[in-house]
């Protein structure tokens, strides 16, 4: 999407849907660059609902309050929808294993001093984990590993390794956490099973302790389909983009839920 376009056409776009008494209008631009807040931290945008006011090649823009506007790209949208339909927007979010929004506060119980146990809610501005379904391991290689799926960014910059495998559907983990001195044999590796336009199956991530590397193995229906070796931490992220995320991430649902009087409106114009 074109930012310096929208910022120009916009105001000749949303003249006829602001009230007269207001001077200027507030908008953001939905598509496939993040959200930042105003201290500069990534955030994932909330679902909202509102009108849309306008709809081109160029944009999508929705009236979310009297002087406040959402602008879609068209061609990440789910749906496109017509001037004057009501729709329910979610842009995308990044999201932990267990399907809730990483933003989600966490809450953790602790013990008090007199023995008895009390919960907290916290939340670290800018933080928006998704830790994997693995327990803490014994074999240090394995939870470095860990570690890096975690904490390491994704090619986007915006998401880590491991909201990308969220993204791919990674379900079904496996793992495997050998002794010191069975690290050769019985190498670590974490397995998982993903879905996406790119492939279908098992991924295996094995840490290869010659070449103090990693090498990622793809299966479908227990057969390999690919193989590649020598990955290193800091391209773990790049190689797991190519083999199995099909961008789908991008997309923003856009939910009709007034279509019918939008297209009654529209016949009477015509």
């Amino acid at each position: 999407m074109d930012r310096s376009l929208i910022q120009s056409v916009l105001p000749s776009l949303v003249a006829g849907h602001v009230p007269r008494n207001v001077r200027s209008f507030k908008y953001r631009v939905y598509d496939d660059q993040p959200q930042s807040s105003a201290l500069g931290f990534a955030v994932d945008p909330k679902p909202f609902d509102g009108k849309v006011v306008a709809a081109n090649d160029d944009a999508i823009v929705v009236k979310i309050k009297p002087s406040e506007f959402a602008v879609l790209d068209p061609h990440l949208v789910t749906t496109v929808p017509c001037e004057g339909a009501k729709v329910h927007v979610v842009p995308y979010a990044r999201r932990r294993f267990d399907g809730l929004r990483a933003d989600t506060p966490e809450v953790v119980t602790e013990t008090g001093p007199d023995g008895r146990p009390y919960t907290i809610t916290r939340h670290i501005l800018g933080s928006a984990p998704a830790k994997l379904p693995i327990p803490a391991p014994q074999c240090q290689e394995l939870g470095e590993l860990i570690q890096q799926l975690e904490e390491l960014p994704a090619p986007d910059r915006f998401r880590r390794i491991a909201h990308m495998l969220v993204d791919a559907g990674a379900r079904d983990f496996t793992w495997v956490d050998p002794e010191p001195a069975k690290i050769i044999d019985t190498p670590p590796a974490i397995s998982f099973t993903v879905s996406t336009a790119k492939f279908e199956g098992r991924v295996t991530i094995l840490y290869d302790r010659a070449g103090d590397s990693y090498a990622v193995e793809l299966r479908r229906d227990g057969e390999l389909v690919d193989r590649r070796g020598e990955v290193y931490f800091d391209s773990l992220g790049e190689v797991l983009e190519q083999l199995i995320d099909d961008g789908r991430w991008h997309q923003i649902a856009v939910n009709v839920i007034d279509a019918k009087a939008a297209r009654q409106r529209q016949a009477v114009a015509a």
